[in-house]
């Protein structure tokens, strides 16, 4: 299991999963295995995602 706290900045952004994938370039089924833990996220995913949420990846992907 992959640790993140993608959710939750999602949710304090006020995004659905489909709009932060979209804004993100990412595909709302991976983003959802990302933020479910079950993948983990490539190198241009966090950087993208983050960029989005206005947050450090660090944040987003506490474990590195």
């Amino acid at each position: 299991m992959f640790t993140n706290r993608l959710k939750e900045f999602r949710e304090k952004a006020g995004l659905s999963q489909s709009e932060l994938a979209r804004r993100a370039g990412i595909a709302e089924s991976n983003l959802s295995k990302i933020e479910n833990g079950l993948w983990p996220a490539w190198p241009k995913a966090k950087r993208r995602l983050a960029r989005v949420l206005k947050v450090r990846i660090s944040e987003l992907f506490p474990e590195g």
